[in-house]
């Protein structure tokens, strides 16, 4: 059954009319905008490049001849008064406009004011469903983190918005718990990936950590000598592991007193049977410090050296390139008063870890092992780049510098497994 009047049948029919030809398209879409900045009908439309069957329509519709001519000008009242003539003529160039876009006219105004209306529903809507949260007094700051985002499609941006509230509420540190990141991604979002560095989402986490870490005055310092810590740290902070198991600290013959002011049994455990201990992450950021023998520990990079210097004293292993874990470890050590001896490869690479440390640690830091008399004990005949040479000029320590010149005379590396560490002597 029909129930269109008979003005919405001559509209429709008409609008049919127009859609026959695609010039009409583009002389609609020249109206449409200039709609758009003026709020009413008005203004020209120009169009060139006109195929014949164009001009055939052209002229038949504005009873006009336009051949010959290389573009055309339609202006409003031109196409009024030809729409007014024919036979849809009560149909109005509004009316056609809106049903062949299917989308009513809007000026840029009342665009903008609705818009605006909108974002008050939207922000209405928030403060309804976020009520009694942490995240109910922060709509104006997930605002800001997401200034950057187009408010075109504000569907997304609400998406957008509600995902910043649902992070803020749901970071782990609120429970005093850690989880690793896959872990936290799937709970808030049900996608274990969502975070991953490189996304849209992954940025806004990060945006939102840093924004509640403000806000409890915990500032986490940028470090050029480990470029990864402050994004680690940040989310370490917040109750989230980025990092995977692996990132862990090879300890042995040290107490760890937790946040709580208990010792932690594990670790005394581990001392009173004298044996090493792999500690994950997770574990150590429960840690509130780590008390030594003798407040000193010993520190080396490879892990057959650690196995080989276990014995009464504190000892933990570095193996390699520092991860958060490891830098975790200093800083615990550096609340307890601890002196740091630590020993290293003696190569560019090696050489240039230690110094990184030794500008890390908050407390006093002894090389160990790391002389040119050490060096000379474990030279190997491994040649060294002229590429790997030129890391030692970013050496400037100068308790390291006599070995460095060692390292350049030579141009070998030298093994810290070499040097024959079997016992602790300073």
């Amino acid at each position: 059954m029909n129930n269109l009047t008979g003005h919405e049948k001559l509209k429709r029919d008409c609008v049919a009319y127009f859609r026959q030809n695609e010039i009409w398209q583009r002389i609609f879409t020249g109206f449409r905008e200039k709609y758009s900045s003026y709020g009413r009908f008005s203004g020209k439309v120009t169009v060139k490049n006109i195929s014949g069957d164009g001009l055939d329509t052209l002229e038949g519709f504005f009873c006009q001849n336009f051949h010959g001519k290389k573009s055309i000008t339609v202006s409003a009242e031109k196409f009024r008064k030809a729409l007014s003539c024919s036979k849809y003529g009560t149909v109005t160039p509004e009316e056609v406009l809106a049903e062949y876009f299917g989308k009513a006219l809007i000026g840029k105004a009342e665009e903008k004011a609705f818009k605006e209306n909108q974002i008050r529903e939207i922000k209405k809507e928030f403060l309804e469903n976020f009520k009694g949260t942490p995240a109910f007094l922060e709509f104006d700051t997930f605002e800001n983190i997401l200034k950057s985002s187009d408010k075109e499609n504000l569907k997304e941006w609400k998406r957008l918005l509600w995902l910043c509230a649902n992070l803020y509420n749901a970071l782990p540190y609120r429970t005093q718990k850690s989880v690793y990141l896959a872990v936290f991604a799937a709970a808030v979002t049900g996608n274990p990936h969502a975070f991953d560095q490189g996304t849209a989402e992954g940025k806004i986490l990060y945006q939102v950590i840093q924004m509640d870490l403000g806000q409890r005055g915990i500032q986490v310092e940028t470090l050029e000598m480990f470029p990864a810590y402050k994004r680690q740290k940040s989310y370490l902070l917040a109750g989230i592991l980025i990092d995977d198991i692996s990132n862990y600290a090879l300890l042995y013959n040290v107490h760890a007193i937790k946040k709580n002011g208990e010792l932690h049994r594990g670790m005394d455990g581990f001392c009173q049977e004298k044996n090493m201990v792999q500690v994950p992450l997770t574990v150590l950021s429960e840690w509130e410090r780590i008390e030594c023998v003798d407040h000193e520990i010993f520190i080396v990079e490879n892990p057959s050296v650690f196995a080989l210097i276990c014995g009464e004293k504190s000892c933990m292993c570095m193996n390699g390139q520092p991860r958060l874990a490891g830098l975790l470890v200093l800083e615990l050590l550096a609340k307890s008063g601890t002196k740091v001896y630590y020993s290293g490869d003696l190569d560019p690479e090696g050489i240039l870890i230690a110094q990184k440390l030794s500008q890390y640690y908050r407390g006093t830091f002894c090389y160990w092992h790391m002389t040119p008399f050490d060096y000379e004990q474990c030279r190997s005949k491994e040649i060294i780049s002229e590429k790997r040479k030129k890391m030692l000029q970013k050496i400037t320590d100068e308790r390291l510098l006599p070995v460095v010149d060692a390292v350049t005379k030579y141009g070998m590396a030298g093994y810290q497994e070499s040097i024959g560490l079997n016992q602790i002597s300073i």
